[in-house]
């Protein structure tokens, strides 16, 4: 490949990975607020039904926070594997999954589960209210699909790029 072409596409790689880390911040932001609006409204007279609205705002706000960081990690795996294996370039990308592989005690999670978890069980609150069991019941059971579906994202995030990793070598192998 040429170099400045090589040079390029890491430089717009690298590009793609901060701005796309900084638009999880603004979207996770963005995700609470629009949440928060509809919270207030749900307990203002928007009826019980109105907390799956809430919950529609959160689940789509954590699922695009979670495409967003499963981009950047892939992205990441594959300037390692392309580009700094080779030993041109700085090693960013390696010494990031070095330090990332020894738990740092910061509370830092890259996908905000623990915030979204709040938010779904504040959600829950109108629900609570709303006493009809059948509803209650419905509305619990969506809840924990969206608390399974955070611990399942956790899993696979924390595994990402040691697979993404392997995955990148084989196809730089294979040629």
């Amino acid at each position: 490949m040429n170099s400045e072409l090589s040079h390029a596409e890491y430089e717009a790689l690298r590009a793609t990975i901060r701005e796309r880390g900084t638009r999880r911040v603004t979207l996770l932001v963005a995700t609470l607020v629009a949440w928060a609006v509809t919270f207030v409204l749900t307990l203002r007279g928007g009826g019980p039904l109105a907390a799956f609205g809430g919950l529609m705002v959160l689940v789509a706000g954590f699922e695009a926070v979670y495409a967003l960081h499963v981009g950047v990690e892939r992205i990441g795996r594959y300037l390692q594997v392309f580009y700094e294996e080779a030993g041109h370039l700085p090693a960013w990308e390696r010494t990031a999954m070095a330090f990332g592989r020894e738990p740092s005690g910061d509370g830092l999670d890259p996908l905000f589960s623990p915030i979204f978890a709040a938010g779904l069980l504040i959600n829950l609150v109108p629900v609570g209210l709303a006493g009809q069991p059948v509803f209650i019941l419905a509305a619990v059971a969506a809840h924990a699909g969206f608390a399974l579906r955070i611990v399942r994202a956790r899993l696979y995030a924390a595994s990402q790029r040691a697979k993404d990793l392997e995955r990148f070598r084989r196809l730089k192998d294979s040629g």
